[in-house]
């Protein structure tokens, strides 16, 4: 229910205007002065004051003026005003709604234009209510607090945002494709002092040439064919607000020279026009792209790059990130809970080790999408391995070759050095296509052939090393393959099964210990 109070100096106007407005369903408060209404205000906070512009001591502009002013010291809400006047001063009611009245009503008064008005007035301010809302969830959505991760180098591109974000400087945000750049700089701008006011973004890679000029600038009739009216460029309706140039590496030559204009000058000329005018606009600029190496090679003008640069955040890629990965699956498994309606509990630890030892190529964006789908897909209360398995790549899809165990023996980690070797040479040395050879996550490859280099381990090998076919082969199931003969040939005797893989008693239990924790209680039982 509404709460509406009536301000007038004469008591048979509040009577029957109380009258009217009781029987509409509203609840009615009534004050006979401007130093009563501010009382009355404090104790019931109603939604619309209606107040008499005439009265004895204080009168209407006066107590709206009060009203203003208590509303920019506190804060907080406070009714919207209407005006009530005799027609001879009609004037003044209009210079009290430049003032900040929502409308004015000419006595004697019109019951029915009594009541469009404060619906137009509670529409208003629901709409008001709305909008704060939104903005609030906007600010909950990018404020600082909100981007997930605990590295260090996360820690330090938010130790930069909140630095940067309060001043109007230009920022230019560096990254791999997928790791968040559009974030950050939503971060920035919900974050500043333009945050009431536009954040508009541009892909200008996926903009043709010949439009992006025309999208970013505007233009004015007849500027070229089939410009029949003025068009409004992005910076002109970005005006007060932050326009974010994602993919800036790609601007074509003509347009870079504009858009340095636009940061030296800020100032604005539409195609085909034949004037200037001043914009205020912050430039948050992104790029995947080596923007020094660009330069050296004539594509992106140093001007320009110098320009954007006055303060740059390197956004770290996910690989180089791990350790924010557990919270990111989190924060994914709840928004697509609530999205698809699910109520997936949780993502168990074999899948998040599957999440840590991927390489993600794709970054976030493509760790956003793995979580999605495994949302989408999963038919339990748990996420496990086998719902990524496809996603990832993970081993399991290739297959295994069937290598025997000689009488003497053979060297495991030997063979897993010749197949690395193998794979990488089959590979043209690419590291992620001979992870994928061998069947294992980019990271966990890469970890291992460091060991190999630094070692200058496995160059010359005793044991005979099998092919790799096209197709690829599964390392972890070869492994398990050959830890499971061993075992079988030597009547599961550990010791002895570790001799014949040319390994560590505790190097083969640990192994084995994970394979028979992932096998059937039986088997665990029946190794014992």
């Amino acid at each position: 229910m509404a709460v509406i109070l009536i301000v007038d100096d004469e008591p048979l106007q509040r009577t029957i205007l109380k009258t009217i407005l009781t029987d509409e369903g509203y609840e009615t408060h009534e004050a006979s002065s401007g130093g009563e209404a501010l009382k009355v205000i404090k104790a019931y906070n109603p939604d619309i004051v209606l107040t008499d512009l005439k009265m004895d001591g204080m009168d209407g502009i006066e107590l709206l003026g009060k009203i203003s002013d208590e509303k920019l010291k506190s804060g907080r809400d406070l009714p919207m005003v209407i005006i009530m006047t005799a027609f001879g001063t009609v004037h003044s009611a209009v210079n009290a709604m430049k003032r900040g009245a929502f409308d004015y009503l000419t006595k004697p008064l019109d019951k029915d234009v009594v009541m469009i008005t404060l619906r137009r007035a509670l529409e208003r301010i629901e709409l008001v209510k709305k909008t704060e809302e939104l903005q609030q969830a906007l600010y909950n959505k990018f404020r600082i607090e909100g981007i997930v991760g605990r590295s260090q180098a996360i820690n330090n591109v938010l130790q930069v945002i909140r630095k940067v974000a309060p001043s109007p400087a230009t920022v230019l945000i560096l990254g791999e494709s997928g790791t968040g750049k559009e974030l950050i700089a939503r971060a920035i701008h919900f974050n500043s002092p333009r945050t009431a006011r536009n954040f508009t973004a541009i892909n200008c890679a996926a903009i043709p040439e010949t439009l992006l000029e025309s999208e970013l600038f505007g233009y004015e009739p007849g500027a070229f064919t089939g410009a029949a009216s003025r068009k409004i460029g992005l910076f002109e309706a970005t005006n007060g607000g932050t326009l974010f140039l994602d993919e800036i590496g790609d601007l074509p030559a003509l347009t870079q020279a504009k858009i340095l204009r636009v940061l030296q000058e800020k100032e604005v000329r539409r195609l085909g026009g034949r004037e200037s005018f001043k914009v205020d606009v912050r430039i948050i600029a992104a790029t995947n792209k080596d923007l020094e190496k660009e330069m050296r090679e004539g594509k992106f003008r140093e001007d320009l790059f110098y320009r954007l640069k006055v303060v740059s955040i390197s956004l770290p890629p996910l690989r180089e990130r791990r350790e924010d990965i557990p919270g990111l699956a989190e924060l994914f498994l709840m928004r697509f809970n609530n999205e698809f309606g699910k109520k997936i509990k949780r993502i168990d630890e074999a899948a998040i080790r599957a999440f840590m030892d991927f390489g993600w190529p794709g970054n976030v964006r493509q760790f956003q999408s793995v979580v999605e789908k495994a949302v989408l897909m999963c038919e339990s209360d748990t996420i496990t391995i086998e719902d990524v398995r496809a996603e990832l790549n993970i081993a399991g899809a290739s297959k295994s070759l069937d290598i025997e165990i000689p009488e003497d023996g053979l060297n495991l980690d030997e063979l897993e050095r010749c197949l690395l070797r193998k794979a990488m040479e089959k590979s043209d040395n690419v590291v992620a296509r001979a992870a994928r050879l061998v069947g294992m996550s980019y990271y966990a490859f890469y970890n291992r052939w460091e060991k190999i280099l630094e070692s200058k381990a496995g160059q010359e090998v005793s044991v005979r090393c099998p092919e790799i076919p096209e197709s690829g082969i599964d390392w972890e199931k070869m492994e398990k393959d050959l830890l499971r003969k061993a075992m079988a040939r030597s009547n599961n005797v550990i010791a002895r099964a570790a001799r014949l893989l040319g390994i560590s008693y505790k190097s083969f239990y640990n192994r084995w210990e994970k394979i028979i924790a992932e096998s059937p209680s039986s088997r665990r039982e029946e190794s014992l």
